[in-house]
């Protein structure tokens, strides 16, 4: 078996194993699924090891045919945009089953619906064909339906069925788009890599309605404003060990599928980058907006994604390298970032049962561990030099200021909110008279300590020396760019 076969199909073979177990056996169930979690991440890091930075190819490349008629295909491979998110993937599921320690309903079906899900997330990476891409895609609906149904708040069964139909309404548009690319693919195959020259054939004005299709698709993921009307509601209700999922990879696929689209139709990605920018401005400033206002502490970083998901579609929208390696920064960091903000938000939850951040004072004395974590990671969220979240905005502005020049004085004003509900928080969650009910909370102990730590460790590690980081992905994204640059030099 080749090496992404082997990382794609740990999962499934572990979600086997479980449904061997009797349930009557919670603690060998969590061992199971952690271990086969861990061999999917220790896969990836030989990959890490392994891949050759200097190569614009895509990587150890798997080609079966599955319908020659159709001309879809089992093709699996990776490059600088993918191989980032991939590793984030498997590290993500490890730490969030670490976190999985208070589940215990339902424990064997929840682990399955784990490892189910990092087996979409990992197909959605790996695809190099289209429609194994929008299968895994699917895939990806039916373990995160049960997640939030089945272990969620209150209000579960309306944060399940609204993230399912907006999902699934935004797939549509997505499948129609593709099927529209195939019919102008010479050789009538969904191969990514032989869609990719399709703007060649396409009339101009097709190439924009079908990336608008794309945007709405993968907008509704990512998530781009107005399509978030699911984002708040599916955080709020699920547990936070799928919240770190959710927002830690679920929400990459979008931007992620979004890049790929618009290498594939940059003439009409240049028409629409007016409409790009306003729609990731406005979603700077308003999720900020919104994240500034809440009470409910997983809300808050639930609205702080929309407005750091707009940093991802500014740097997009740019269509310059500079840009589009912001973009690629941004999806790494804010995986690490909110990530560690819904781990940390849940722990203090299951301590508390309350997420109303004015019930909260004087942690710092109380959970000084938990104090010291949190503020950084809200520290990191504001872009704070030094770390992670700091270098990916940075290159964002660059690339806007290259293109549009004063239109990013909004890039600065979404900062100032960022600070604004960040520094709130710190002082709300931190400072002031301890209350009576608060000061028996406990502190982290040390998987939790050791399962932040790791998080807090690639913000701090990346944000101190991001040329590790940058050098994965510099080749590829110049690649993407001279593609883009091409296609458009001779129509400017």
């Amino acid at each position: 078996m080749m090496i992404l076969s082997a990382l794609l199909w740990t999962p499934p073979i572990g979600v086997f194993v479980l449904s061997l177990i009797p349930r009557e056996y919670p603690q060998l169930l969590r061992m199971t699924a952690q271990f086969f979690t861990a061999i999917a991440f220790l896969i990836c890091c030989k990959l890490l090891v392994d891949y050759d930075s200097s190569s614009v190819a895509s990587q150890f490349s798997e080609y079966f045919p599955l319908n020659p008629k159709f001309g879809s295909s089992y093709a699996l491979g990776i490059d600088g945009l993918s191989l980032p998110m991939v590793t984030l993937a498997t590290l993500l599921t490890c730490v969030a089953l670490l976190a999985s320690q208070s589940i215990n309903e339902r424990v064997k079906s929840y682990h399955i619906c784990i490892l189910l899900l990092e087996f979409g997330m990992l197909g959605v990476f790996l695809a190099q064909d289209w429609a194994i891409f929008y299968i895994f895609w699917e895939v990806t609906l039916i373990p995160l339906f049960f997640l939030i149904n089945r272990w969620g708040g209150k209000r579960r069964h309306a944060a399940s069925l609204n993230f399912v139909l907006y999902t699934m309404g935004g797939s549509i548009f997505m499948l129609v788009s593709l099927i529209a690319t195939y019919e102008y693919v010479p050789e009538h195959v969904s191969l990514m890599q032989a869609m990719s020259t399709v703007s060649e054939s396409m009339p101009k004005t097709q190439q924009i309605w079908v990336l608008l299709g794309f945007l709405i698709g993968f907008g509704v993921k990512m998530p781009i404003f107005p399509l978030h009307g699911w984002l708040p509601l599916a955080h709020v209700e699920a547990p936070s060990p799928v919240s770190i999922l959710l927002s830690g990879i679920l929400l990459k696929m979008g931007a992620y599928g979004l890049i790929r689209a618009v290498v594939m139709l940059p003439l009409a990605a240049q028409t629409l980058q007016p409409l790009l920018i306003i729609l990731a401005l406005f979603g700077m400033i308003y999720g900020g907006l919104l994240a500034w206002r809440q009470s409910d502490l997983k809300a808050m970083v639930a609205y702080s994604s929309v407005s750091h998901l707009g940093i991802v579609l500014l740097g997009i929208a740019c269509l310059n390298e500079t840009g589009l390696m912001g973009a690629v920064l941004q999806m790494t960091a804010h995986g690490f970032i909110a990530g560690a903000m819904f781990l940390l938000v849940g722990l203090l939850y299951e301590r508390t049962h309350t997420r109303n951040i004015q019930d909260y004072s004087a942690l710092i004395k109380i959970t000084p561990r938990f104090a010291f974590l949190m503020t950084f990671v809200l520290l990191a969220a504001m872009g704070l030099p030094g770390t992670v979240g700091f270098i990916a905005e940075l290159h964002a502005l660059l690339g806007g200021f290259e293109q549009w020049g004063a239109w990013m004085v909004f890039f600065s004003l979404s900062v100032l909110i960022s600070a604004a509900y960040c520094m709130r928080t710190i002082g709300l969650l931190f400072t002031g008279t301890s209350q009576p009910a608060m000061e028996k909370v406990a502190d982290l102990k040390n998987h939790e300590l050791f399962a932040a730590g790791i998080l807090v460790a690639g913000i701090v590690f990346f944000g101190l020396f991001p040329s590790g980081l940058i050098n994965l992905s510099s080749i590829t994204v110049g690649q993407m760019t001279k593609t883009i640059q091409f296609q458009l030099t001779p129509l400017t």
